[in-house]
């Protein structure tokens, strides 16, 4: 028995971070955009690798916000679920969000004059198809030797609190970074031409 194709009625971000929003948004897809962000526990394995650690926590995101579309949505909409997920990780070490401003002045003293990898992964869940897709890209930045007083600044603004390895390269966190290699977009948190991809494993042309 052949399934039953279920057209889509929107993307549904499961975020709530507005610099993907943003991402999401400037692609101009000609479907509407709505926004659910996720509850899940983010905690893994230690002996897992970083590519491991951003698809699963990107499909766990998506896959919660799938079940809490069956509370809310039609029986008969199909939605396009997106979940993504990005990490620092420095010569191994795996950097998340700062718990507080202490952690972000660690994060950032261990990160000046380094060069670290950005992973960021995007997972894309078709609701009534069953379908799912994710994939991860790399990017190594390259961060400049910073001062203790300088690091104290930017830490004292706010910026590097809600953000994977304590800065913002969209944000006063740029005047930091000296290069990098790979997609800009994959460090703020979510690939374009990743996204791009996955989108049109479901239809979906963005150009």
């Amino acid at each position: 028995m052949q399934q039953q194709h279920y057209a889509l009625h929107s993307i549904v971000l499961a975020s709530s971070s507005p610099r993907r929003q943003a991402l999401l948004q400037s692609l101009n897809i000609a479907l509407p955009i709505l926004i659910m962000a996720s509850e899940v526990d983010e905690g893994t394995p230690q002996h897992w690798e970083p590519a491991r650690i951003v698809e699963e926590l990107s499909l766990r995101k998506a896959r919660a916000v799938r079940e809490q579309l069956g509370d809310v949505a039609g029986a008969d909409e199909n939605h396009l679920i997106i979940g993504a997920d990005t990490i620092v990780v420095l010569k191994g070490q795996v950097l998340g969000k700062p718990a507080d401003m202490d952690e972000a002045r660690r994060m950032l003293n261990e990160l000046q004059g380094n060069v670290h990898e950005v992973y960021s992964a995007i997972a894309c869940i078709d609701r009534w198809n069953t379908r799912e897709r994710v994939a991860h890209r790399v990017t190594r930045v390259h961060m400049k030797p910073l001062d203790s007083a300088r690091i104290g600044r930017y830490v004292a603004s706010g910026e590097p609190m809600d953000k994977a390895g304590a800065y913002a390269i969209q944000g006063l966190g740029a005047s930091f970074v000296d290069r990098i290699d790979g997609c800009y977009f994959n460090v703020v948190g979510m690939s374009l031409s990743l996204l791009s991809d996955l989108l049109g494993d479901f239809g979906i042309d963005v150009i």
